[in-house]
């Protein structure tokens, strides 16, 4: 399908050009050039219809080609060779390639076709004329290939955000799967290892020291409770895990840290009184499992946590000594392997990294570097604003370059017939009939952005047209081109339609737009002195404003409705998107639900019953089952996590 939309437009020109070649030219009072120069025509055709094939793979390249094709197509038979192989080029250029590629393939189109009018018209007054209507129509030519380039960024960056959500979709319950994972490992890993260290240093020690028996009762019953707390409520909760934390996350991390000094020797801490966002939620889950492993391979070492503040980043370290002998036998074995990887993968969530690996002297340490988004970050105010108006950098300008150039053009076109006294004696008026006309268009360049505000500048800007005959005596010859200008007004109005707000907003614009317009034409026909000719000036101008103003009325009526139209399409193709969109995210929604409930059921028959057994003996005061319960727990757990690995394994390898 592309590449028959490739060819069909070439092949439609080349038809064209044919039919013209064959008996066009001739009906039409065109003398036919002899064989050497038709000859010439028709190879630069055929190149022609070659290249613009390729228009969309290699638009340079294809600019290029018709270019030379141009030159010789229009050396060998000027009024023969269309060239428009050139334009439609040149559009294809500025749809694919950037802002800069694009003005400078406009100064070489126009460059080209300058040359060719001073070869064909020379030193003449309509040279004028042929340059600026040339300029015109490529650099509108440009604009609206620049206006379909960012509409096709538009369509693309949709279509990126749609794929993005349906892979999000496809991969909603792995995803869940393994958020749970790592919030299963973080909630119920130290408070059941804490329970195993206690009790197996109270059984220890309990004949040289009795109280540490009671103590650890009810520590077990008191941890137990809470891991049968936040396992109840963690697949509820877990739908704002990764979310940032606003408040302040300092005093959380110190109470952590106070809770595992409690169970060995003090820690030292070192942090900032200010933590907060997603790098402190990183830092205290960082720090929760450091110091878990800390406990379970070395209890009693000393421990050291700091946080530092630097160039935009937060530094934790997490330092303990070498244990002292081995490591508590009853603790080892029970950890369900993805403490590092849940570290690393909490400080890849925010944009951070991981490390851990033992210290020269025996011991360990946790390092990680993490940004730091509570200070000031991303780019400053306005810096968004300003890439969203560059977006439009040269297709509110061309059209600003057509108002403005097209009442000159129709000027110098008739100019070609004035005499050289004539001319001299208008050119002051062309020269005021351009300034006008500049500052008449120049309100387009707001037209997406305030346009309300383009119209009105549009509207008020054309008053100057009668004062100029008024004040500045612009002769009859150039003042009756300022009716010309009158395009800065419909694209105004057209712009209402497609950006002022919908139907019930901007009525009021073509109405409005007509009655201005038609009463600035009446007052410069009576700065003229034209009306004072036909009898009553006030009556004549009733009578030429009503008719006028209704039949512009119809015209803006019409450019207003297209805006409209313009408007409701587009809206219904984003509308489309937004639906599209919204579907794959609530599906990704109910598969994260689904794979939390299943969680759920197995919480319920593993972790959660070995749980809810230790806290029932640490009441009835059975230290030997309260540790046997915690392993029984830890045991469950890491078989769980297992499960969940295998599964998110299993359901990668069906994605495949």
């Amino acid at each position: 399908m592309e590449t028959l939309r490739d060819r069909l437009l070439p092949a439609l020109l080349a038809a064209g050009q044919t039919g013209w070649l064959c008996g066009g030219a001739e009906m039409a009072g065109e003398e036919v050039p002899g064989a050497p120069r038709l000859a010439a025509v028709l190879v630069a055709l055929a190149v022609e219809t070659v290249v613009l094939g390729r228009r969309r793979q290699a638009p340079v390249r294809t600019l290029a080609w018709t270019l030379g094709t141009l030159l010789l197509g229009q050396g060998a038979w000027p009024d023969g060779y269309f060239g428009i192989g050139a334009l439609v080029s040149l559009y294809s250029v500025a749809v694919r390639r950037p802002v800069p590629v694009t003005l400078r393939a406009v100064a070489a189109v126009v460059g080209v076709e300058w040359l060719l009018s001073l070869a064909h018209v020379g030193l003449r007054p309509a040279l004028a004329s042929e340059w600026a209507l040339g300029a015109l129509v490529h650099v509108v030519c440009a604009g609206l290939g620049e206006g379909r380039r960012q509409w096709l960024r538009g369509r693309s960056a949709a279509a990126r955000r749609l794929a993005g959500a349906e892979e999000t979709r496809r991969r909603a319950a792995d995803t869940e799967r393994h958020r749970l994972a790592r919030e299963l490992h973080d909630v119920t890993a130290h408070h059941l290892t804490s329970v195993v260290i206690t009790a197996d240093a109270a059984r220890r020690l309990g004949d040289s020291r009795p109280e540490l028996t009671a103590e650890a009762l009810s520590f077990a019953e008191r941890t137990g409770t809470e891991t049968l707390t936040a396992l109840r409520r963690l697949v509820g909760l877990m739908r704002d895990v990764d979310g940032a934390d606003a408040g302040p996350m300092t005093a959380r991390i110190e109470e952590l840290i106070a809770g595992f000094g409690r169970l060995g020797r003090p820690i030292e801490a070192e942090l900032p009184a200010d933590l907060a966002g997603p790098a402190a939620e990183a830092v205290h889950g960082i720090v929760r499992e450091a110091l878990t492993n800390t406990l379970r391979y070395a209890p009693g070492c000393a421990v050291r946590v700091s946080v530092r503040r630097g160039a935009g980043v937060l530094e934790l370290t997490v330092d303990n000594a070498p244990p002292r002998g081995t490591a508590t036998s009853g603790a080892g074995g029970l950890g369900s392997g993805r403490g590092l990887a849940g570290m690393r993968e909490r400080a890849a969530v925010v944009g951070g990294e991981a490390t851990a690996g033992p210290r020269p002297d025996g011991g360990w340490r946790v390092r990680a570097t993490l940004p730091d988004v509570t200070g000031p970050w991303g780019p400053p105010d306005g810096t968004e604003r300003a890439d969203l108006l560059r977006e439009q950098r040269l297709a509110d300008p061309a059209l600003v370059f057509a108002a403005a150039v097209l009442p000159l053009t129709f000027a110098l076109a008739v100019a070609e017939d004035w005499t050289a006294a004539d001319l001299r004696g208008a050119l002051p008026g062309l020269l005021v009939l351009a300034v006008l006309q500049t500052v008449h268009a120049l309100p387009l360049l707001w037209r997406r952005r305030a346009p309300w505000a383009a119209l009105l500048g549009v509207l008020a800007t054309s008053w100057l047209w009668p004062t100029a005959v008024a004040v500045a005596a612009v002769p009859e010859q150039v003042s009756r081109f300022f009716d010309v200008g009158a395009l800065a007004e419909l694209l105004a109005v057209y712009a209402i339609g497609v950006y002022g707000g919908g139907a019930d907003r901007t009525w009021p614009a073509w109405g409005a737009s007509a009655v201005s317009l038609s009463s600035v034409l009446v007052a410069t026909a009576a700065a003229e002195g034209k009306l004072t000719t036909l009898g009553s000036a006030r009556l004549t101008a009733v009578v030429v404003f009503v008719p006028l103003a209704v039949m512009t009325a119809g015209v803006f009526a019409a450019l207003w409705g297209a805006g409209l139209a313009v408007r409701r399409r587009r809206l219904r193709i984003l509308a489309v998107d937004d639906h599209e969109l919204s579907a794959s995210l609530w599906h990704a929604e109910r598969a994260a639900d689904a794979e939390r409930w299943r969680l759920a059921a197995k919480l319920r028959d593993a972790v959660l019953e070995h749980t809810s057994t230790l806290v029932e003996r640490a009441r009835q005061a059975r230290l030997e089952d309260v540790a046997a319960e915690a392993r029984s727990a830890l045991a469950a757990m890491r078989e769980l996590l297992h499960g969940l690995s295998t599964s998110e394994q299993r359901g990668g390898g069906d994605r495949g």
